[in-house]
């Protein structure tokens, strides 16, 4: 059975809206490190419709072919959840149209590895409230971003988690990892 990690960009406030205007200025050669290996060790990739289009926009350009992870991310097998698109054409992409917490169910059931998660903020939270997603790695960066989406905006329920890691990266960021956990 796969195990279904969501790692995510996070602000001081809990901000994970638009990353790329508050992140980039606290990426340190350790912090890159990390993300690369965790990116790599990856087996399938699952996407909300807004962080796909965003990616398969620039991965699968020439401008990302200097990148450590883009021939990771062109490879891999992704899956893309949206009740709008036509079609998901980046290579090796699978549209998800409907019964999105049943597909995903049997996507974990079907892999044998990491499915990886990051972005897809309303994917997230349904699967949060589904109970499938195994680990949280949330990398909280030591800013105060003032407005923008929360990643568990509206969530209509309690989901108890219990911190199983930290580290500390030279930039300041803060990796915080969590797990599900039964209430006391």
């Amino acid at each position: 059975m796969g195990k279904l990690i969501v790692s995510e960009f996070i602000s001081l406030d809990g901000i994970m809206e638009a990353p790329e205007t508050w992140h980039f200025p606290y990426i340190s050669d350790d912090m890159a490190a990390h993300i690369e290996r965790e990116i790599n060790a990856t087996d399938v990739m699952l996407y909300g419709r807004v962080t796909y289009e965003a990616f398969a926009g620039f991965w699968p350009t020439d401008e990302a072919k200097g990148e450590s992870i883009a021939e990771k991310l062109n490879s891999a097998p992704k899956y893309v959840v949206s009740t709008t698109l036509a079609s998901a054409d980046w290579k090796n992409s699978t549209l998800i149209k409907s019964n999105v917490i049943d597909a995903i169910a049997r996507l974990k059931q079907e892999t044998q590895g990491t499915i990886g998660i990051t972005g897809s903020a309303t994917l997230v939270r349904a699967l949060t409230q589904a109970g499938l997603i195994d680990e949280f790695q949330l990398l909280v960066h030591p800013i105060v971003v003032g407005k923008g989406k929360h990643l568990f905006d509206g969530m209509s329920a309690t989901v108890p988690l219990k911190l199983t890691g930290t580290k500390t990266f030279a930039s300041g960021v803060v990796l915080l990892t969590y797990q599900p956990d039964s209430p006391a």
